[in-house]
């Protein structure tokens, strides 16, 4: 069973999940969750301050990302995506292998189990619209903004 700690951010309260020394969710939390803080509890909430605060781009806390082969190669390619860039779903099913998978690759985004951390909300349609994203197109905005320096 993970280990639950909870981080109040600017986007809503945050659950981050971890089992057996890697974060394996970072959840919309209600707040009724037991809390076990660990220090990689601690070290993904400081990297998610300075994250939100603007000093951090890249994550180092460990990850374990638990799902089909075709959504850990999605996630891989998530995680290749700069720090303030965009990927469109197009352009995500071209750099897996399949070219014709927008819409798996759409809910392998959608499934993504560490958002902020895989950066599921650097991904957009084609044509430039924000897509969707599990916690509302306000939070993704809000995350494009923080890392273009507009938030």
């Amino acid at each position: 069973m993970a280990d639950i700690c909870l981080y109040r951010s600017p986007i809503g309260l945050l659950g981050i999940a971890v089992e057996n020394g890697a974060v394996i969710r970072i959840f919309r939390a209600n707040g009724d969750e037991p809390q076990i803080v660990l220090p990689l509890h601690e070290s993904c909430v400081e990297q998610l301050r300075d994250y939100f605060d603007g000093r951090l781009r890249s994550f180092s806390v460990p990850l374990d990302l638990k799902g089909t082969e075709f959504q850990k190669k999605v996630w891989a390619e998530l995680l290749k995506i700069p720090y303030g860039q965009t990927r469109s779903y197009a352009q995500i099913a071209s750099a897996v292998g399949n070219p014709k998978a927008s819409r798996a690759v759409g809910q392998a985004v959608h499934n993504n189990p560490i958002p902020i951390i895989v950066p599921c909300h650097r991904v957009i349609s084609s044509s430039g619209n924000l897509g969707g994203f599990a916690w509302g197109c306000d939070k993704k905005e809000y995350l494009l903004k923080t890392e273009r320096g507009q938030s």
